[in-house]
């Protein structure tokens, strides 16, 4: 198992790859939505869980500009040539850029919140459409892959939150687990708070990551590193 975190462009990378090169691209590229942080989004969100209702400070992470426009075709069309399969989220705003029909649904056990219930992913293995449950908003976060339903009681045990569009490391292990196979090679072109690499070191996959920013480059390599020594402890 190999699992290499690249500070660096990912598209210019990409353009110097072999065709075919991973079995498999999971990414979750910008979007165009200005969730990047900073001033954009309003001073607090509404959360809510059942009959109980949270506010969460939504504009603690650093103003930036990355996610002002959504990723360009010659991304995807690079993309798709350096890899056999992919999986895409927010294929709901590549409408241009899709390819086959197989979907990925991520509900987030949102309802009663100002943000989206549910994400999107393309899916290149397959025609059907997947459902993934696990409650993310916050500090309330899933329970486990198979009650993600459930909000985790324990808030210690919630993952932290390093990146505003992060996603949880359960939803990656489920996709992993799901539709790859051990010793598969994965690339992932916007690493983000590194969850596929925690996902893809547990599960024994090899990953190649990129994350273009430095600020998200030295905290998700932090964040992979304290994993991997919290393992060693434990055995």
């Amino acid at each position: 198992m190999n699992i290499e975190l690249k500070h660096g462009d990912s598209l210019q990378a990409m353009k110097a790859m072999a065709d075919n090169q991973f079995d498999w691209a999971i990414v979750d590229p910008e979007y165009g939505r200005k969730e990047h942080g900073g001033v954009n989004r309003a001073g607090f969100v509404t959360q809510s869980n059942g009959s109980r209702k949270y506010v969460k400070n939504g504009n603690h992470y650093t103003k930036k500009d990355w996610d002002n426009k959504p990723a360009s075709e010659e991304y995807f069309l690079e993309l798709m040539r350096v890899s056999k399969n992919q999986i895409i989220w927010g294929c709901n705003y590549y409408v241009k850029n899709l390819w086959g029909t197989g979907r990925i649904i991520w509900d987030k056990c949102n309802e009663g919140s100002d943000q989206s219930d549910c994400e999107i992913a393309f899916n290149s293995s397959t025609e059907r459409v997947d459902m993934f449950r696990f409650m993310w908003r916050g500090m309330m976060q899933g329970k486990s892959i198979k009650e993600g339903h459930i909000m985790q009681g324990n808030k210690k045990l919630n993952e932290k939150r390093i990146h505003p569009t992060q996603k949880p490391v359960a939803l990656y292990k489920w996709i992993l687990d799901k539709y790859t196979s051990e010793g598969d090679l994965i690339l992932d072109t916007h690493l983000g708070s590194a969850s596929i690499a925690i996902a893809a070191h547990d599960l024994n996959r090899n990953l190649i990551g990129y994350e273009i920013d430095d600020e998200y480059y030295e905290l998700a390599c932090k964040r992979f590193e304290t994993h991997k020594a919290q393992l060693c402890l434990q055995w």
